[in-house]
């Protein structure tokens, strides 16, 4: 049986189509084109630093053409898993700018019933950290927007939510329910939103374990590029074998026959 077409597109963003605030060379060109060869877009982020709203307006400030509903977000995602678990309740370990995303809960750092662990960047200390570990001893459960290891700012590889949320789950002996990528529900949320099955979607990122390894164990193809976080070593190290490994972004419309 031959390989299924092309349907959608699942685009990574930091370290594929901009770090930070600079648009990577040829990404809003590669984009265009994507999207005039019909290919459904779907932009997937771990971020749990700005608000969908402010992705869609960062994205739209750096040349890229963005409807509301294709971009896919874990904060959304860890509300949906709250509000259907009945956990109204929760401690939001996450910037201000990104509460807005999460309508219908309540924020109580008295006695929440979940702690929802996201990007707090120079503000994780010892006090947020062991806050937050006394609640989950205390009955809360862990819900993670993503567990990224590390990734690229303009000035070089720095920690992500990651170990922060291994360090919790190691004091506390619970496992975190993560919603971001590299969950296999977050992928099948975004498929669903399109329409397609995962054999005729492609996801496109620079993080061999979290863009590749969860969009292979989800079905997708995975294509890694060598922009962003990308390491040589890393790669080597995850034991993921990508679908295929490209330069940049530029280089995927060609490689889909776009």
């Amino acid at each position: 049986m031959g390989e299924a077409a092309t349907e959608a597109v699942l685009l990574d963003l930091d370290g594929v189509l901009y770090v930070e605030d600079d648009a990577l060379p040829g990404g809003q060109e590669a984009v265009a084109r994507l999207r005039a060869a019909g290919f459904h877009l779907r932009y997937v982020t771990n971020t749990t630093v700005h608000s969908h709203s402010e992705t869609i307006e960062k994205l739209r400030r750096l040349g890229f053409e963005v409807g509301a509903d294709e971009l896919r977000t874990p904060a959304a995602l860890a509300a949906e898993h709250c509000r259907a678990r009945g956990l109204e309740r929760v401690s939001l370990l996450v910037g201000d700018e990104l509460v807005d995303d999460f309508p219908g809960l309540d924020c109580d750092e008295r006695a929440p019933q979940a702690v929802i662990l996201g990007d707090l960047g120079e503000s994780f200390d010892y006090a947020v950290l062991n806050r937050a570990f006394r609640h989950i001893l205390a009955g809360a459960e862990l819900v993670a927007l993503q567990k990224n290891r590390f990734w690229r700012r303009a000035d070089g590889l720095s920690l992500d939510v990651g170990p922060f949320v291994a360090a919790l789950e190691y004091a506390t002996e619970q496992t975190a329910h993560v919603v971001g990528k590299p969950a296999s529900g977050f992928f099948r949320g975004v498929l669903e939103g399109v329409g397609c099955a995962p054999e005729a979607a492609v996801m496109v990122g620079d993080d061999v374990e979290t863009d590749v390894g969860g969009a292979l164990e989800a079905g997708l193809r995975a294509v890694l590029v060598r922009t962003g976080k990308f390491r040589p070593e890393a790669v080597d190290a995850a034991g993921v074998t990508p679908t295929a490994t490209l330069d940049s972004i530029v280089d995927l419309p060609a490689w889909l026959g776009a």
